[in-house]
């Protein structure tokens, strides 16, 4: 009746030894699915991807103007025009320049305004046409030796016409 003693290290060595090949086939299948990962996720040139670090947009600049009131061109009555507008400039530093030539804008824009027709601005696309004419209006240098102006846009805030 006496069993064969084995001692207690024989069974747990091919027990061990399983565990172990387990242990580093486990590890070698996720680092391979690992790396192959990182080479799929690479660019296909070869090259490494740049970080483009982009400046945040800068906060736009607008100059509220004077109200206009202006007698339109009749056709066939009279009417007139009221109107607020801003203007959206490149800088600070084109804000002061308008600023200073304020006069000569309201004057090169009175002219443009007086110049309409009730039905040629009462349209969205007559409305279109006129910011574009007045951004046109304000870019114009002030002096021979100017550079023009830098205005991006003209907004309407307030639009009447009786």
């Amino acid at each position: 009746m006496a069993a064969d003693p084995k001692p207690d290290g024989a069974e747990a060595a091919p027990a061990s030894k399983k565990k172990l090949i387990i242990i580093i086939a486990a590890v070698v299948l996720l680092a391979g699915g690992g790396g192959a990962g990182w080479f799929l996720m690479q660019p296909k040139d070869g090259h490494k991807k740049e970080v483009k670090h982009e400046e945040p947009a800068k906060a736009p600049v607008f100059i509220a103007l004077d109200t206009f009131t202006v007698n339109l061109q009749p056709d066939p009555e009279e009417k007139f025009l009221q109107l607020e507008i801003s203007l959206q400039v490149a800088s600070p530093e084109q804000a002061e320049l308008l600023k200073t030539q304020m006069p000569a804008v309201r004057n090169r824009l009175l002219m443009l305004l007086t110049s309409k027709m009730a039905s040629e601005i009462s349209t969205s696309e007559g409305k279109q046409q006129l910011s574009d004419e007045i951004v046109a209006e304000v870019k114009k240098p002030f002096s021979k030796d100017a550079k023009p102006q830098e205005v991006s846009g003209v907004f309407f805030t307030s639009f009447v016409i009786q």
